[in-house]
């Protein structure tokens, strides 16, 4: 009881909402991956290039369904702080997993149940010991807090190493290793969550009657975060065209997931406001549901109780440079181990 008391009818708030925002975005992934196919079976890939899915339907249904998820993540980041709303992520990789087991015919391993209840277990325990948020009166606050020297110099590196991986590795590496593209929607996706949080937070303060939207600095966190997220759906569009739904969305989530916290932790200094006994149990947390998600990604391809014939369906789908399911799997790893 004592740990319930510790949380805020504000963090409350955020937790409903996260967990609300990952099942729709959770069921978004599939959705999207059953457009993203249909659009590509007649005409241009998105894995290459192409934008057909934008003429596909079933692509805008699930879009639609992750802007819901979305708009709740965003109202969830204005009441809690990141450390608490961003880990719930890992509860839409349960359902993306569980929804491309039934509806894409991705299979799913016991082991890969065992992932998800890790998963759920390592997100408890984070709720229960997610610090307060920070008491914030103005967006400018917001703004000093982003233009301390520690941020900025964390934004350069990002967009430094965002800069190097289109230019330099997307073109050469894209179709054939996962991280180049979740590597770019990951770290752009580190700052988005940052201006999204101060526009939640200028949002929230507008709506009881301080109004924010008369400060420059709050439509400077407007442009960032669409520019973000338009950076971000376009290389999440090409992972998922290209690579296992199962091996996007846990990639996708840890490497999310751990620089958001790093980039929460350096511009609200979340752990300034915890002792050492609660950090540590959050990265307890943490590191459980890192567990739940690599067995999630190491079983994405083995059939309950027969290891050896998806090996062989895996080879045969590599050498092909294609899944079962007609998804470019190519890997330079792979294809020189067979």
């Amino acid at each position: 009881m004592d740990s319930y008391k510790g949380m805020s009818s504000d963090n409350i708030k955020g937790l409903v909402l996260a967990l609300s925002s990952s099942f729709f975005i959770g069921a978004s992934f599939i959705v999207k991956k059953k457009g993203l196919k249909k659009a590509g079976a007649s005409g241009v890939r998105a894995g290459v290039g192409g934008y057909s899915y934008l003429y596909e339907p079933l692509w805008w249904v699930g879009m639609i369904t992750m802007v819901v998820g979305e708009i709740a993540n965003f109202a969830a980041y204005a009441f809690a702080p990141a450390i608490l709303v961003t880990p719930l992520g890992a509860l839409s990789i349960i359902i993306s997993a569980a929804l491309a087991h039934i509806i894409l015919r991705e299979k799913l391993h016991i082991f890969g149940v065992l992932g998800c209840i890790l998963c759920v277990v390592g997100s408890t325990t984070i709720v229960l010991h997610a610090p307060p948020e920070r008491e914030i009166e103005s967006v400018k606050e917001v703004w000093d807090l982003a233009t301390e020297p520690a941020f900025l110099l964390y934004a350069a590196l990002v967009i430094a190493a965002v800069f190097t991986l289109v230019v330099h590795f997307v073109p050469q590496y894209g179709q054939t290793h996962v991280m180049v593209y979740i590597g770019v929607c990951s770290l752009v996706g580190s700052l988005s969550v940052m201006s999204v949080k101060a526009l939640g937070i200028a949002l929230k303060l507008t709506f009881s009657g301080m109004n924010q939207l008369i400060y420059p600095q709050t439509w400077a966190f407007i442009m960032v975060v669409g520019t973000c997220v338009i950076t971000q759906m376009n290389y999440l569009n090409k992972a998922l065209d290209t690579f296992n739904t199962a091996v996007v969305s846990p990639i996708y989530y840890v490497m999310f997931t751990s620089l958001t916290i790093l980039a929460s932790v350096i511009m609200f200094k979340d752990w300034d406001r915890q002792n050492p006994t609660q950090i540590v149990t959050e990265m307890c947390g943490f590191v459980t549901i890192l567990g739940g998600t690599f067995l999630l990604h190491r079983t994405k391809d083995m059939v309950d109780g027969s290891p050896s014939l998806s090996s062989r369906h895996s080879k045969l789908s590599e050498e092909d440079n294609f899944d079962l399911e007609g998804i470019p799997l190519r890997s330079a790893e792979s294809l020189r181990s067979s």
